[in-house]
């Protein structure tokens, strides 16, 4: 069946759904009260600056808004939010999202706190990532908690998994996505007195997205089923949890994730891309991703705490550069296969205490060790170590009944173990120069100033830095840069002003304004040495803008709920290398409707402004999208969701030549124990 008849189909399959429903009595049907969300939350895997009370409206994405806005991926969740907006890296098929601004470099992603940032270029592929066994997503602009570690110049993203409640939590999901795709998991949880088990499997899979009928033919591309964009994701989250006593907790976890990817060819009109001429046939025969971790919370008394996180990340993946399009031989001399072998292992403590009154006072340090391992066919093995660590002290200080203070200071070092160069020449692997260590000092404060329950206000300041990555100091970039293994850390003074409002009871109003001004920024200098570039510390910018978030209980069974961003970039060192992949302007809404007791109708749309997609002014135009969803409970413990994205079939782009899913429906049956 082909994606155009989706319309005809979905109709069909509402008209299906809403005789089902009929049938049903409503004594049968009735939905279950959903459960608490901070209940179902695994608190310990939280770190947050918020102050009590905050439920991070404009900051976090939750597991019946994940549910409600059919969001697979982690980008897709966090695109629901003010001051994010979803980015792709093109040429690699990497999804990503930036944060006022900052890319997932200046801010990292954790899982329960533990980082999974990649350790040569501080990137992630969060597409890889599924929304399936998390409970949220949290997401720190600018103000973050300084215990969480290094390098978030911008903020921190983190996926927050689950954790039972009762004596046996299931649920489960299974779902096509137009006629190629499917997508199904499942999530079993059990509390049983001091001990807890909590796992999870999700499986996604594409055989390759529809472009919109609108998209012109390509040389590259002749349109129907975008060409090379396969995926295939599947991930387990196991984790076993015992409190002996209130106050204490122990817990160990396991992620393992598995991922494979194709790689569609750039498909634009950019006269000075080279891939236009000279496209790039790559796949990626596995992505895959392996944790393991330890997380503790030791109550020593009523007033002393103590936490630990220990943990080792094993990252593996490959990729495959062939001659053409047929993806079968590798002849040509572009044509390549590399593998990627990297491994970080970590640990840190935390000290708690509230012996000082109106006071949390916590100290934390930090080790960790990252080890980037390469090489493509024929050629050895060159190995990147580096070790990283953190001291960090925070305090909420809590001043009479209103107002809540969150100063907070640390020292950070970065020091290259091993830097290994490599001669493709000779076939002769020798050590970089040696480098001496990279420091950074942290510190922040924040004030949040409650004049009753219904009204907030907020301001938050602080400085914070990024050191450069690996391949930041060590990369040749195909033989165009010179490395330059002294390069230090980038800083960003970071300042929000938040007003909360709570009007009628039902009326939620919430502005910001930030500003960041970034000094040594690592940007590319051009003709160090006559052709070739090198990356240093000597760029200014600033970044500014506004947000707003309003969230409207019409009545009992009608919500409504919209967001604006709006952001200038301005880059003071040289204002004709123009920043790339955010828009300046991002609207957001949805309309949430339930007419009975059984049915739930949701309609979002999206607007982005345009967006430059290289540094010397080429662009992805705005655009518009509509998307739509109808959850029907046909049984006390089944639903099923079908709906539509991209309704009117928009062809748009998030990086320009790299068109993005025209039209496209799904069904999906879920079935789940009390809610």
């Amino acid at each position: 069946m082909d994606h155009r008849t989706a319309p005809t189909c979905l109709i069909a399959v509402l008209a299906l759904l809403a005789h089902t429903v009929s049938a049903q009595s409503s004594d049968t049907l009735k939905r279950a009260a959903p459960p608490s969300l901070s209940d179902r939350v695994f608190q310990l895997g939280e770190i947050t600056v918020r102050p009590a009370g905050d439920n991070g409206a404009g900051s976090r994405v939750g597991r019946n808004d994940m549910e409600a806005h059919n969001t697979v991926d982690v980008p897709r969740a966090l695109d629901l939010l003010p001051g994010v907006s979803a980015t792709a890296a093109g040429r690699r098929n990497e999804s990503m999202v930036s944060v006022r601004g900052f890319d997932l470099r200046a801010v990292p992603v954790y899982i329960d706190g533990i980082p999974v940032y990649v350790p040569y270029d501080g990137y992630v592929d969060l597409g890889r990532f599924t929304t399936f066994d998390l409970a949220t997503i949290d997401v720190s602009k600018g103000f973050s908690s300084l215990l969480l570690g290094p390098n978030a110049l911008g903020g921190a993203i983190n996926l927050v998994s689950r954790k039972p409640v009762d004596t046996l939590e299931w649920e489960g999901a299974l779902g096509m996505i137009n006629t190629n795709g499917y997508r199904g998991s499942v999530n079993l949880g059990s509390r049983f007195r001091q001990f807890y088990v909590q796992g999870g499997y999700g499986y996604l899979h594409r055989d390759a997205y529809p472009l919109s009928d609108r998209f012109q033919p390509h040389a590259h591309e002749d349109g129907g089923m975008r060409q090379n964009s396969y995926r295939t994701d599947r991930k387990v989250n196991l984790k076993v949890g015992w409190m002996p006593r209130e106050g204490q907790e122990y817990v160990l976890g396991f992620i393992d994730q598995h991922g494979e990817k194709g790689n569609p060819v750039y498909a634009g009109d950019d006269p000075l891309n080279s891939m236009r001429t000279k496209p790039r046939y790559w796949q990626w025969p596995y992505w895959d991703k392996t944790t393991y971790y330890f997380l503790s919370n030791s109550g020593l008394n009523g007033k002393n705490r103590l936490k630990a996180r220990i943990y080792y990340d094993v990252f593996r993946n490959s990729v495959a550069s062939f001659d053409d399009s047929t993806y079968t031989t590798m002849k040509k001399p572009y044509a390549f296969q590399s593998w990627y072998n990297d491994y970080t292992y970590g640990a840190g403590l935390e000290y708690g205490t509230t012996l000082i009154p109106r006071n949390e006072l916590k100290l934390s340090a930090q080790y960790k060790r990252d080890v980037h391992r390469e090489n493509d066919v024929d050629e050895p093995v060159r190995t990147f170590e580096d070790v990283t660590m953190n001291l960090a002290l925070e305090d909420r200080w809590q001043i009479g009944e209103r107002l809540l203070l969150v100063p907070g200071i640390s020292f950070s070092s970065r020091e290259n173990v091993t830097a290994q160069d490599f001669n493709s020449s000779t076939n002769v692997i020798s050590d970089f120069a040696s480098a001496g260590p990279s420091t950074a000092l942290n510190y922040q404060v924040g004030a949040f100033y409650s004049f009753n329950e219904r009204h907030r206000i907020s301001a938050t300041a602080s400085r914070k830095t990024r050191f450069a990555t690996i391949k930041d100091r060590y990369s040749y970039r195909m033989g165009t840069a010179i490395p330059n293994p002294e390069l230090g850390p980038e800083t960003s003074d970071n300042f929000d002003l938040t007003w909360r409002s709570v009007l009628f009871g039902k009326l939620l109003l919430q502005p910001s304004a930030f500003l960041s001004r970034i000094s040594d920024a690592i940007i590319s200098v051009s003709n160090v040495e006559p052709g070739r570039s090198q990356m240093q510390n000597t760029g200014r910018a600033q970044f500014h803008g506004v947000e707003m978030l309003v969230q409207y209980d019409i009545r009992p069974d009608l919500s409504f709920a919209a967001n604006y961003t709006y952001i200038e970039r301005r880059n003071l060192t040289d204002p004709d290398i123009l920043f790339t992949d955010v828009p300046w302007t991002k609207l957001f809404g949805s309309v949430q409707y339930r007419p009975i007791e059984r049915l739930l109708l949701v309609v979002d749309a999206q607007y982005c402004s345009q967006r430059f997609s290289t540094s010397y002014g080429t662009h992805a135009p705005a655009f518009s999208l509509l998307n739509a969803m109808a959850s029907v409970k046909v049984w006390k413990h089944a639903d099923i969701d079908v709906g539509m994205n991209n309704i009117l079939d928009v062809n748009y782009m998030l990086v320009e030549g790299y068109p993005e899913e025209g039209r496209n429906f799904f069904v999906t049956l879920r079935v789940h124990g009390n809610r």
